[in-house]
């Protein structure tokens, strides 16, 4: 059993399964939602069966068609790409139960395989092992994104989704001409080869900085947030779940792999200027957060101020910095996705979403509510949760290096989300002045939120082993961590 099980490609078939979903969708519109489930439920197992493969024997590397690296592609999986697509396929269900109450037949249509193909397209990002690849995954992810955010209608959502469009569009060009200049250099795309063969130089400058560009405005860092806010508050809530949870974290996850594997980053101003950015995407965030009257915009902009945190590890560049960043990546994806879920749910059952009119939702919608409240304790970085871990870890990693002004940062962002995470619970608890009549929420839309709002409070229980999944491939340079 163990043998068969080892001689399965799971990287290959975590992104086979779902393009193969999203096809099956496609062609039987009425089965949609149904396919969609069952096509959820074997991408959990198939990541279920990578962390096997990898926590068994090491880091796992895929030759496309028998055709390895450079003349090929592959695809590798180690223990940051494995953190990766687990948080993935265990958002992903969370999405998939909830779209299946949330969309009406001729919504669904269009949702099931948009959303399936997106998920494929970023089971391919997390497993790339050559940086055109990467950009190719990046393309394809984006403009699932678009469509998905233009599934709404209306005159917001499609002005969201032509800006979001021409922002993706703008950032993968930026990142091709990277990738071109590379190339021309090194005459190889591969991360490893690139690695090896990477010397300091005006090309490989220019290089960085267009492809990291690139990413940080996909990536929504301040001041290149602009497009963010009205994208993730005018789409569906699935769909805000899914951007805000996986695809913004998409492009991070290919900025710290160039960071860590290819550039040869010596500067520390560069560094020290991506914290700064994070800094002020932290505060700022949390600000505008602060003055949104409606529930959706809210965690747009907490959105914001939480990406602002992963930043803060590059000036700070030790293992435990980069273990603290992608632990709160990946308590950030299900705590945000819970929020978004939470207020889609709000958003149904009394026809509006904004904040001071909630109307007793404590009473009436009490899981979404703990489901919002949940979320909103690893948002702040309470104990116990998976954002108490990562942002304590930021905090060793500041207080060991001697930049104590990041410490500021953490606690100031901190209390920012405590003051608009109770914003909201307060007002849930108080009748509205205009009362409305309440329509009905389905069943598996409340549990889908609040069960992915526990498993972002277990995150901070069993840290231990994501932390060791971490360091399988050494994706951070094998630096002790002690």
């Amino acid at each position: 059993m163990a043998l068969t099980m080892a001689a399965i490609p799971w990287g290959v078939m975590a992104i086979l399964l779902p393009l193969a979903g999203a096809m099956a969708c496609f062609l039987s519109p009425r089965r949609a939602s149904p396919l969609g489930l069952i096509t959820a439920l074997g991408v959990v197992a198939c990541a279920a069966g990578l962390g096997w493969q990898v926590a068994e024997q090491g880091a796992q590397r895929y030759a496309i068609g028998g055709w390895g690296a450079p003349l090929g592609i592959d695809l590798y999986a180690d223990g940051l790409s494995l953190l990766m697509l687990m948080v993935t396929a265990v958002v992903g269900l969370g999405i998939s139960v909830y779209s299946s109450g949330y969309f009406n037949r001729e919504k669904a249509v269009n949702f099931w395989p948009l959303w399936m193909f997106l998920w494929s397209a970023l089971n391919a990002l997390f497993l790339s092992a050559d940086i055109f690849n990467l950009y190719v995954t990046l393309e394809l992810l984006g403009l699932a994104a678009v469509a998905l955010v233009a599934l709404a209608g209306g005159a917001d959502a499609l002005t969201g989704a032509m800006r979001y469009l021409l922002v993706s569009l703008l950032g993968s060009l930026a990142y091709l001409l990277g990738v071109a200049l590379l190339y021309h250099s090194f005459g190889c795309l591969d991360i490893a080869l690139l690695a090896e063969r990477m010397e300091p130089s005006p090309a490989v400058m220019a290089a960085m900085g267009l492809m990291s560009a690139g990413l940080l405005l996909k990536t929504a860092l301040f001041p290149l947030h602009f497009w963010l806010p009205p994208a993730h508050a005018s789409a569906p809530a699935p769909v805000s779940a899914l951007l805000s949870a996986l695809v913004v974290k998409a492009s991070f996850y290919i900025l710290l792999r160039l960071w860590l594997d290819v550039f040869p980053v010596t500067a520390a101003g560069l560094g020290q200027l991506l914290g700064l950015l994070g800094a002020a995407a932290v505060l700022w965030g949390g600000l505008q957060a602060l003055r949104q009257t409606r529930l959706k915009m809210l965690i747009a902009y907490s959105t914001v101020a939480q990406l602002g945190y992963l930043f803060l590890a590059f000036p700070l560049g030790s293992n435990v910095a980069w273990q603290g960043a992608l632990y709160l990546l990946l308590s950030h994806a299900l705590a945000k996705a819970a929020m978004f879920m939470a207020a889609g749910n709000i958003l149904c059952f009394g026809g509006h979403d904004r904040i001071a009119d909630l109307d007793r939702v404590a009473q009436r919608l009490p899981l979404s509510l703990a489901a919002f409240g949940l979320a909103g304790v690893s948002i702040m970085g309470l104990p116990p949760s998976g954002g108490f871990i990562a942002k304590w870890l930021l905090l060793e990693a500041a207080m060991r290096s001697g930049q104590w002004w990041w410490v500021i940062i953490l606690i100031l962002g901190g209390l920012l989300a405590a003051a608009y995470v109770f914003k909201v619970i307060g007002y849930a608890f108080t009748q509205a002045v205009m009362t409305h009549e309440a329509r009905a929420v389905p069943a598996t839309m409340e549990w889908a939120a609040l069960v992915l709002a526990l498993v972002a409070i277990l995150l901070g229980l069993v840290a231990p082993w994501p932390l060791a999944l971490m360091e399988i491939g050494l994706p951070f340079g094998g630096e002790a961590a002690g």
